[in-house]
């Protein structure tokens, strides 16, 4: 199946498509470093980034009607103006590209859509936006007019919803019950055809934390997993799920356990200890205050920050028992996200980490694509236009 993606970064939404069984034909970003990054490893010939068709150009300034038809267009729109870190202006804000986003679905009428954003999207502050920006998708084919109104095109798109072109559905995830090694809440927005007769959902959820707690305070197999002896304590923030969890049920529950951090960084070693392992690299300067404590070994990580105030990274650390804490190497901010030892990323410890701070976990992009290529799959092939 093809796709076409926009605002690809340094590829973690690009990795979950390709190992959904998705090829790119086109990938666009705008963001010199990251497109560097990509094409750094493509001339590498890293699989599957050597098949990765990257532009670095503004998604602004392309047209989208030569791709009409193809399966799928995903992509994260800039989650600045959404984001508290990043001073939520929503719409106000001129880094805001959900114009863009629905443009594209316009002109390429795809069989379907997925789109990723911060959670902050869903504040009441946005809920008029987003609710223009759902019927936006749903109705692409009804344009703004010239000097209409946001306010004027959302009510024309509300009396019009019996028209809609597309099936659009918002749905909040956490990353961690996924597979991914970070409590990382977003939203995902899916988006099918109205001829494939279908409803977007989600993929069942494959990761707990009931049974991460499961694994380590009843049976104790998770530390067994990593060569650590049980802790004699239950800690107090885990005591009371676990005795819900017992009086509940005497057999584990029927998930994976949500991957900690240590279960993401095991067998890189020490920074700087692997000549062969790139961006394996202690970045001095680390430090604990309130509000960035950094993220325990034994848990999924906090979600990796790209950061606005000061140096990227500011949270982007792992706190040990003992109370000290380090940054993390990009080597190990890059298996938070899911990206292969082999990808190696060029440039400054702060532009690597901006750059996996805004990327989409791989194994969260492959649940959500998996499941529209079922959708696809099962659907007859919509003809395409000439």
């Amino acid at each position: 199946m093809d796709s076409v993606e926009l605002f690809t970064g340094c590829g973690g939404l690009a990795l979950g498509l390709s190992n959904a069984g998705f090829r790119s034909l086109r990938m666009s970003e705008w963001d010199k470093h990251s497109v560097a990054n990509v094409s750094h490893n493509k001339k590498n010939g890293l699989h599957p980034v050597v098949d990765w068709p990257i532009h670095e150009e503004d998604v602004r300034s392309v047209s989208w009607s030569s791709y009409r038809g193809v399966d799928l267009v995903a992509g994260g729109p800039p989650c600045q103006p959404f984001s508290i870190g990043g001073q939520h202006r929503g719409h106000e804000d001129k880094r805001d590209m959900w114009p863009e986003a629905v443009r594209a679905v316009r002109e390429i009428e795809p069989r379907a859509f997925l789109f990723e954003n911060v959670r902050g999207l869903l504040r009441p502050a946005f809920s008029q936006y987003l609710k223009w920006v759902l019927l936006s998708l749903s109705l692409p084919q009804i344009k703004p007019e010239k000097n209409e109104s946001r306010e004027d095109h959302l009510a024309r798109l509300e009396r019009r919803q019996d028209k809609a072109l597309y099936r659009v559905r918002l749905i909040p995830v956490n990353a961690a019950d996924y597979g991914a090694a970070q409590k990382r809440h977003r939203v995902i927005i899916l988006g099918l055809h109205a001829d494939l007769n279908e409803w977007p959902a989600a993929p069942a959820i494959t990761h707990t934390r009931e049974r991460l707690l499961w694994d380590k305070w009843v049976t104790g197999d998770y530390w067994r997993r990593h060569g650590l002896r049980k802790p004699k304590i239950v800690p107090q923030a885990d005591r009371a799920n676990v005795d819900r969890l017992l009086s509940s049920s005497l057999l584990p529950p029927n998930s994976k356990p949500w991957v900690t951090v240590r279960d993401a960084i095991t067998g890189l070693d020490e920074p700087g200890s692997r000549s062969d392992l790139a961006n394996h690299i202690l970045q001095p300067g680390a430090r604990s205050y309130p509000g960035h404590t950094g993220s325990a070994l034994d848990e999924p990580a906090k979600a990796l920050k790209a950061g606005v105030h000061g140096v990227p990274g500011g949270e982007n650390m792992m706190s040990y028992s003992a109370g000290k804490v380090r940054y993390f190497t990009v080597r190990e901010a890059a298996r938070l996200q899911g990206l292969p030892d082999k990808y190696e990323f060029v440039g400054s410890w702060s532009e690597n980490m901006r750059q996996l701070g805004n990327a989409v976990p791989a194994v969260l992009s492959e649940a959500f694509t998996r499941q529209i290529a079922s959708y696809l799959s099962s659907a007859r092939r919509k003809p395409r236009a000439a």
